[in-house]
């Protein structure tokens, strides 16, 4: 249960579903749920919370079918793999967690190390793949990309498994031979954008001032070789970006962008050390968050489609029947289990934020170099303490939340937030303020939309959907 506002309630069921029902009738539904009325009873049972007195074998092989799905993500072994070729970036973005200057030695992989990298991805037993490159900038090493790819594409072990192929670029070293190979193997790019120029350009200096103009010369690139739909991207809210929300989803429209990802700032490596002059609350984003959210919605009603990619993710796990395998909305958390990242240093960890703050210096995160079995990784110290402290059963915080099924706490983002080697409460963790916060948001989005607005509720359930595929 979670209080919506002074009158209603909202029912959550594990497998993806939200029913809302008036405050006075939640002492019925606890004590005598056969006096509720004959209609709320119809909704709760239809949503799969409320079950039949008698025998229903039915109902119950579709809750338990529903289940599976809904816990696929953490249960059909590491199915997201990124790798980190280099982290070489011509940048000098103060949150960044990774920067390095284009000329940096010892920051890139061997070809070695990636060649026994792709021999990691294979031994996982996912059915479906996908393969990310971040940085840095892995373009800055594009031969090392273009060796993973060769590789893994034509891989002994691969069985005939569907590969998902992603770069994360600024896009600035993008050339079109480089589209032209992609195009072969059907890989996406992902880029950042964080508003109009001005905007974009103070977050993502560059000494020669132009980061938002030659990363649209390379969004125009890819589009014209790899196709209108080639090309996502995602921001990142500073301190700057909270005043100005409607700016930055006009500036994605204007750029025929259909999906923006209103991300918050990482606090991780240098993020973390500049948090004074660059962080903010979380109340402070969800304003700016309310704001830009209206604004898609906006312009959705406006005939211009556009998902905010937050939401989604939000409502995929209120009120879908199938999960979009976003780890960091897992319960139990998934990290190190649905997603492992090969990283520049040599070394394997169970997420981009465990990897992100052994930038900061704490490395006990590390479940192995890379070139160790997969066995091995998965039952590694960093593993299991994550499977420990990552089960909501184990955590007082988690245990009694309304939104146990739908996440779980974040030992990494623990160990970040707290002092010296102790960890705070799930509770006071950035990452939990933040997502009870979205959860409650698109609650209360939900709730007023089906009681008076069918076109928005239309629009978030399309929302839900998990985006994407295999190919």
């Amino acid at each position: 249960m979670r209080r919506v506002d002074e009158s209603t309630s909202a029912c959550l069921s594990p497998v993806g579903e939200v029913a809302f029902i008036k405050i006075r009738e939640l002492a019925l539904l606890r004590r005598e749920p056969s006096a509720l009325s004959p209609e709320t009873i119809r909704e709760l049972k239809s949503r799969l919370i409320l079950k039949s007195g008698s025998a229903t074998p039915g109902q119950d092989r579709l809750y338990a079918s529903r289940i599976a799905s809904k816990r696929a993500t953490a249960s059909s072994g590491p199915e997201l793999h990124i790798i980190v070729p280099t982290l070489q970036c011509a940048h000098s973005c103060q949150y960044c967690q990774v920067s390095r200057a284009l000329d940096s030695q010892g920051f890139s992989l061997s070809a070695e190390q990636v060649l026994a990298a792709c021999d990691l991805v294979m031994q996982s037993m996912a059915p479906v793949l996908t393969v990310e490159f971040q940085g840095g900038d892995p373009l800055n090493r594009f031969d090392l990309v273009e060796l993973a790819i060769e590789a893994l594409a034509h891989h002994p072990e691969r069985r005939n498994r569907p590969i998902r192929f992603v770069v994360a670029s600024t896009l600035h070293q993008l050339t079109e031979d480089m589209c032209r190979y992609f195009a072969q193997y059907d890989v996406k790019l992902s880029t950042s954008v964080d508003g109009p120029a001005w905007l974009h350009n103070k977050n993502r200096p560059l000494p020669t001032r132009d980061s938002y103009e030659r990363t649209v010369t390379g969004i125009a690139l890819a589009r014209s070789v790899l196709g209108a739909d080639s090309v996502s991207a995602l921001m990142t809210t500073t301190k700057l970006s909270l005043e100005h929300p409607e700016v930055i989803v006009d500036e994605y429209v204007a750029l025929g962008l259909h999906e923006i990802f209103l991300r918050p700032l990482s606090h991780y490596g240098f993020a973390k050390r500049n948090l004074q002059m660059l962080g903010y609350t979380v109340e402070q984003f969800m304003t700016f968050y309310r704001r830009a959210l209206n604004r898609v919605i906006w312009w959705n009603e406006q005939g211009f489609s556009m998902r905010e990619v937050y939401a989604s993710l939000i409502l995929n796990k209120l009120i879908s029947s199938f999960d979009a395998g976003y780890v960091d909305l897992q319960s139990p958390n998934a990290s190190g289990r649905a997603v492992l990242v090969y990283n520049y240093d040599g070394h394997v960890y169970p997420s981009d934020e465990a990897r992100m703050l052994a930038e900061s210096g704490d490395i006990s995160f590390r479940m192995g170099k890379i070139g160790t079995p997969m066995e091995t990784l998965l039952e590694s110290p960093a593993a299991r303490r994550i499977h420990l402290e990552g089960a909501v059963e184990n955590d007082d915080n988690c245990s009694s939340c309304s939104f146990r099924s739908h996440c779980a706490p974040s030992p990494v983002d623990a160990a970040a937030s707290g002092v010296a080697t102790f960890t705070i409460p799930t509770s006071e963790t950035e990452h939990c303020k933040r997502t009870t916060a979205l959860f409650d948001e698109m609650l209360k989005r939900l709730a007023a939309a089906r009681a008076r607005d069918p076109n928005l509720e239309k629009l978030l359930q399309r929302w839900s959907a998990p985006a994407g595929a295999g190919v």
